[in-house]
Formats: structure tokens, C-alpha cells, sequence
């Protein structure tokens, strides 16, 4: 006698919710769409760590106003990057699930320019800086 077959596993109603339908994707992806959530998670620390670090330990670099708002645009462009990441980690793994492309990576430009306006900030004022 022929065992009955078995049921697959069924996900949480969380989960399904979520992920709206579709079919599991082959693991390999999934893993990989997680490392690259988790690689925009550690950017998101270090521009945190690096707006602390600019506000604790630049005292005597920069002008109080500027050394707040350099600490502040770091710790917004980390706050940014992390909340976002978990966006795009939920859409990819949607587009691999039903098959569709993948979405466009929003989060590197915005990355890009705001790392591009903390840079000339602090180049500028390492320029302007008396010697």
C-alpha cells in the first residue's frame, strides 16, 4: 500500500501576504537576494558609525554648523539605505517569484549622491581650510 503523498509545507499568512503568491524560486537566489539586502544593511552601519565619528571626533576640523549637518546627512543617508533595503529586498524576491524582471536598483544612484555630496563638502572645506 502506497503511502498518501505529502502536503508541502504551507508558509505564514505573514509571509504570504508579502510575497503575494507566486512560486519559490530556486534557493540559490533567494540566498543571494538576502546577501545583497544584508551588504546594503552593513553600508547603512558604517555611514552610520562614519556620522557619529564625524560629530564626536572632528571637533577640531570642522565648524560646529558643518560638523552637525556632515553628521546628520550620514546618519539620514544610513537611515535611508536601511529602510530601502528592505524595500528592495521584498520587490526582488516578488519579480523572482512571478517571473517578472528585476526592478531597477534605485538605491545605488541615491547612495552614489548622497556619498558625492558628503565628499565635495569636506574636500571644500579641506581646500579652504588655513594651512
Amino acid at each position: 500500500m502506497a503511502a498518501p503523498p505529502e502536503k508541502p509545507p504551507r508558509r505564514s499568512s505573514l509571509s504570504q501576504w508579502l510575497l503575494r503568491g507566486g512560486t519559490d524560486p530556486d534557493p540559490r537566489f533567494t540566498l543571494a537576494n538576502e546577501r545583497t539586502f544584508l551588504a546594503w544593511i552593513r553600508t547603512a552601519l558604517a555611514l552610520l558609525a562614519g556620522g557619529i565619528a564625524v560629530e564626536a571626533f572632528t571637533v577640531d576640523l570642522f565648524d560646529p554648523a558643518l560638523r552637525k549637518g556632515i553628521a546628520i546627512l550620514l546618519l539620514l543617508l544610513a537611515m535611508l539605505i536601511a529602510a530601502a533595503a528592505s524595500g528592495r529586498w521584498l520587490t526582488v524576491e516578488r519579480a523572482m517569484r512571478h517571473g517578472l524582471p528585476l526592478p531597477l536598483p534605485l538605491l545605488a544612484p541615491v547612495l552614489s549622491v548622497g556619498a558625492t555630496v558628503v565628499v565635495a563638502i569636506v574636500v571644500v572645506v579641506v581646500f579652504l581650510r588655513p594651512a
